[in-house]
């Protein structure tokens, strides 16, 4: 089911981000970020809602940093973060159903690379607001 954005800010303002939940089995994926900004931690594909975008639109195009293609987009939860940056900060998660492909590093400048990691045995340390989404008991499988 397409979602829609229907937020209204203005651009210097934007501060949502769009997360997406690629499982596998029991597997997540994750990277290892490369930029200044948290460092050596693992995130989900991730990144800032740009201008005029959907929040459908921007998780395909988070995705596709990971060389996987995307077939379906279903929402799975929102949280709302006020992490270590003083300004609140969203971070909406959607679930993509395992696309049995393998990923590959497009953004090498960024990104160390991706791999699946098992839910109940995640690196460390996870990227600030994935942390918070774990933290308060989220499980994406629901069955374990």
């Amino acid at each position: 089911m397409p979602l829609q954005s229907h937020c209204h800010y203005h651009r210097s303002q934007n501060k949502l981000r769009v997360g997406v939940f690629l499982l596998k089995g029991n597997k997540l994926l994750l990277g290892r970020r490369l930029t200044a900004v948290d460092r050596n931690t693992f995130p989900l594909p991730s990144g800032h809602l740009e201008f005029g975008e959907s929040f459908g639109q921007s998780a395909a195009r988070e995705v596709e940093e990971t060389g996987l293609d995307i077939t379906e987009i279903e929402f799975l939860t929102v949280t709302n973060n006020v992490l270590s940056d003083p300004k609140p900060l969203q971070f909406i998660v959607f679930l993509l159903p395992d696309p049995n492909q393998m990923p590959i590093n497009l953004d090498p400048e960024k990104c160390d690379g991706w791999d699946w990691y098992d839910w109940n045995d995640l690196p460390k340390p996870l990227f600030e607001p994935l942390e918070a989404i774990v933290l308060r008991g989220f499980n994406p499988f629901p069955s374990h």
